[in-house]
């Protein structure tokens, strides 16, 4: 079991890094090994995640603990931690782009930013005609124990992504594919607000 999700967990790393979505070290990644106990498989602490070594991943308990030598866990597991435990995610990833950071900024004050009427909604199995998509945002506490409750009291039973102003975004999926499913369609979203807020400003500039 532990072999198989290390593998599905390193198939995610590898594509996330073609996309370049590791800058500096950052972000990570966890895989849910077992429910009872929980365990999972997260990320090493301050690798280079372009890499792909045999120590990429250490198993940890519910309290974050590693379960093997292979490193020391990355400091954000506890948002992973909170995840599993507040929802039936399988997978859990968080990455810092610029475009997730430009977008947790520019609506941190609304406390959320949500999209209708943009195809990629359906990703997230939204299908009607006047559905929406609502992503909370919280702030980027340093206590990290503090930003995993933060980020726990926004997930609600829709809630699939919380971004964290001005660091990233946290999204989840019942596995590994529906996580990263979850995510591309996030930065895309994100991508096309950052455009769309362009292209805003430079119509209202001819006009005046």
């Amino acid at each position: 079991m532990v072999i198989t999700k290390w593998n599905e967990l390193a198939a995610v790393k590898r594509e996330l890094a073609a996309r370049d979505w590791f800058p500096g070290t950052s972000g990570n990644l966890s895989i849910k090994v077992s429910d009872n106990p929980l365990t999972c498989l997260v990320t090493v602490s301050g690798k280079d995640k372009y890499k792909e070594t045999e120590t990429d991943f250490v198993l940890v308990d519910a309290q974050g603990k590693p379960l093997s030598d292979e490193g020391k866990p990355s400091a954000e597991t506890v948002i992973h931690l909170e995840v599993y435990k507040k929802t039936d995610a399988g997978c859990s990833l968080h990455v810092h782009t610029l475009d997730n950071n430009l977008i947790s900024e520019l609506y941190a004050d609304k406390g959320s930013i949500t999209f209708r009427n943009v195809e990629l909604i359906k990703a997230f199995g939204i299908w009607e005609e006047d559905g929406e998509l609502t992503i909370p945002i919280v702030e980027n506490w340093a206590d990290l124990p503090k930003l995993g409750r933060a980020i726990g009291e926004k997930i609600e039973s829709k809630t699939k992504a919380v971004l964290i102003r001005n660091h990233g975004i946290t999204v989840w999926g019942k596995n590994a594919f529906e996580a990263k499913r979850h995510l591309e369609a996030c930065e895309f979203l994100f991508s096309y607000q950052m455009k769309l807020l362009q292209a805003k400003a430079a119509n209202l500039k001819e006009v005046l």
